[in-house]
């Protein structure tokens, strides 16, 4: 594990995910994600398990120092089109998650400034995200942390019969 970065508090530390990990990171993305049902489930693990497996999508677990699993972030290079993108690839934040009793403590804070360096390594100018319209903290924290709304957006389908 490393130390993130002076504004990580000193009783947590952050690491990319690995198969010891796996666990830790599916229950995490699970609390973010919660399933319907067990098909769910498992369609998270495989997504996890692809995202373990390819080169433009790393995850990152922060782990306090009793060695709880207390938050995860997803990181993705996407090719395809991003609104307000001006170059590609961008780095995209898939998902980033605090377990409650450690928000507010630059948990989430530090995972962004980490997801700007992998960016940067990864020779990107942008970093990318998205939040449901109706999820105002998470709104508020993309806000707070520099992100700019670029657009909001209500999809529409009409099967063909």
């Amino acid at each position: 594990m490393q130390r993130m970065n002076e504004n990580l508090p000193a009783d947590f530390t952050i690491s990319a995910v690995g198969p010891a990990d796996f666990e830790d990171w599916v229950e995490l993305a699970l609390e973010l994600w919660p399933p319907e049902d067990d098909s769910d489930r498992e369609d998270m693990r495989n997504t996890l398990i692809e995202s373990l497996n390819t080169e433009h999508q790393t995850g990152w677990l922060v782990r306090h120092t009793s060695g709880d699993a207390i938050a995860f972030m997803n990181l993705s290079l996407r090719r395809d089109y991003v609104p307000g993108a001006t170059q590609s690839p961008v780095a995209f934040v898939e998902g980033i998650y605090v377990r409650a009793p450690y928000r507010h403590q630059k948990v989430g804070t530090a995972l962004m400034q980490w997801a700007e360096q992998w960016a940067r390594q990864q020779g990107c100018v942008e970093l990318a995200s998205d939040a449901l319209i109706e999820n105002q903290d998470s709104y508020q924290f993309h806000t707070n942390v520099g992100f700019e709304e670029i657009e909001r957006v209500v999809c529409f389908i009409k099967p063909l019969v």
